[in-house]
């Protein structure tokens, strides 16, 4: 671990009143080692200088306090969908280990990137699981489970909402991280949040020390069992939104 590492990532995480002990900030240090080591042999993110990964990724992803300060201590279950590189998910482990995750993605390669920066940074009480939302939306060991379904994925807040609402329990809630202006799509997506028992509890935007853009949590109240009807067959919720 570095100077420069440590200094930036507890300067930036002040935003958000976040203080890591040594070994944590150590933990997130193995983890960029790691996604730099494996980004050159598979595609695991476009940002790959460390300082824009400190931001964009490290702290974007614990910007979730913003929404929900609980969960620095509540021994929330969360499921992270589409979680690429382990974004939100992992920050969130190593900031709060008293979370218990689930880290779903569709492609079996980066499940592999996963057990490995799981195992080599130690976590537990956090697992990787390789399947479509659509899928493991419907078995019954993850439906309607989670206190917190959260996603960063790169997806419409309709189709993201069908992801995501079946694993959340009544009472729950799913949170989406969002860039830029989101009023037009949230106004298109309230409908298909009401047909999938949830509505809309807050939106917080701020923006980063370290970046520019304005980041967007959406947090949706889970209010109600959903349909068995929900979610539709794999491939559906992208190609045709709930409207």
């Amino acid at each position: 671990m570095t100077a420069e590492f440590k200094d930036r990532l507890g300067r930036e995480l002040n935003q958000f009143s976040i203080i890591l002990e040594n070994s944590q900030i150590n933990q997130f240090y193995q983890y960029y080692e790691l996604l730099d080591e494996w980004n050159k042999v598979m595609n695991l993110t476009a940002i790959t200088d460390q300082n824009e990964v400190i931001t964009k990724h490290f702290v974007d992803s614990l910007a979730l306090v913003n929404a929900m300060g609980e969960i620095s201590t509540k021994e929330y279950k969360i499921i992270d969908i589409g979680t690429g590189a382990g974004f939100p998910g992992i920050p969130l482990k190593i900031a709060f280990p008293q979370l218990k995750i689930t880290l779903m993605d569709s492609l079996n390669k980066r499940i592999k990137f996963l057990n490995e920066v799981i195992e080599q940074l130690g976590l537990k009480e956090i697992t990787a699981v390789h399947s479509r939302a659509e899928d493991l939306g419907r078995d019954k060991d993850y439906r309607e489970k989670y206190d917190l379904s959260v996603s960063r994925a790169v997806a419409n807040l309709s189709t993201l909402s069908e992801y995501c609402m079946p694993f959340v329990k009544p009472g729950g809630f799913f949170i989406s991280y969002k860039s830029g202006k989101i009023e037009e799509e949230l106004s298109s997506a309230k409908h298909a949040i009401f047909l999938l028992g949830g509505k809309v509890n807050r939106i917080e935007s701020f923006t980063l020390d370290g970046a520019e853009a304005e980041r967007t949590l959406i947090k949706i109240e889970k209010v109600s069992e959903i349909s068995k009807r929900y979610p539709r067959k794999a491939g559906v919720p992208g190609k045709e939104p709930l409207k």
